[in-house]
């Protein structure tokens, strides 16, 4: 079973330095990240700024389409205005089968604000008690969702990007 974990730190820069902790943790076999993202927002801005991963995993699982439908769908939406918040609302209703639904939408929403950062994280095989700790003494709190092997799978496919061959 796959688990998408939210990492909320009290600083713009809690999550993106929380990154090397998680890179120990990989290493050290007690995490199996297979995606991840973050987001930082300072004080000073409207709008967070996001950033997919793909350096701490390779290739990511997801992939961009899924990060940034996530994050326009958390951060974006209401500043969109209602008609076209409720487009995305009805779309948004695609995610509650894979393990995202409105609860989980306005959690985040409501915790990561501006001076806050989040980090997102897809993992696969974890040590809980030996993660937890390490992630609590960055001061993070943590929301979590678990997804099912066949609500990942949907999300996975849901999310693939079409890559084209390159031509040379």
């Amino acid at each position: 079973m796959g688990t998408l974990s939210v990492w909320k730190f009290d600083s713009a820069a809690g999550a993106e330095n929380a990154l090397a902790l998680l890179s120990r943790l990989q290493k050290e076999q007690l995490i199996t990240v297979t995606d991840a993202a973050f987001v930082s927002w300072p004080e000073d801005r409207k709008r967070p700024r996001t950033k997919e991963l793909g350096k701490l995993t390779g290739t990511g699982a997801l992939g961009g389409g899924f990060w940034g439908f996530l994050f326009g769908l958390i951060f974006f939406v209401p500043f969109l205005g209602m008609a076209v918040g409720a487009a995305v609302g009805a779309l948004a209703g695609s995610l509650t089968h894979v393990g995202i639904d409105e609860d989980f939408i306005r959690e985040i929403r409501r915790q990561v604000v501006p001076g806050t950062s989040a980090l997102f994280v897809v993992t696969g095989d974890v040590v809980v008690d030996r993660v937890l700790e390490p992630f609590k003494e960055t001061g993070a709190s943590l929301i979590t969702t678990n997804l099912s092997t066949e609500q990942e799978e949907k999300l996975r496919e849901a999310f693939a990007e079409t890559q084209e061959p390159q031509q040379v």
